[in-house]
């Protein structure tokens, strides 16, 4: 593989996994915290409910752990191509 088709299948697999990043990210904090938060307020868990939660915590949780599930897929894309410091 050439140089520059490894830096385009590198950033086209990059880009790939922030797109799925962020629509994770957009389904939880808008999806779940505005859009389905009544049918979601139906559903308690330890007396919270559930559409509460994903709009004042959930989506926050996610977004930390999407950002630690970005960093070791960036590292795997960064061993495969060979673009590691």
């Amino acid at each position: 593989m050439s140089n520059k088709a490894n830096h385009e299948a590198y950033w086209r697999a990059n880009i790939k996994l922030v797109f799925i990043c962020l629509a994770v990210w957009f389904l939880v904090s808008f999806g779940f915290g505005i859009l389905l938060v009544e049918q979601l307020n139906t559903i308690k868990i330890a007396g919270f409910k559930l559409g509460f939660w994903f709009a004042q915590q959930g989506s926050i949780y996610t977004f930390l752990i999407i950002i630690f599930y970005y960093v070791k897929q960036m590292n795997k894309l960064d061993k495969k191509y060979k673009v590691n410091d």
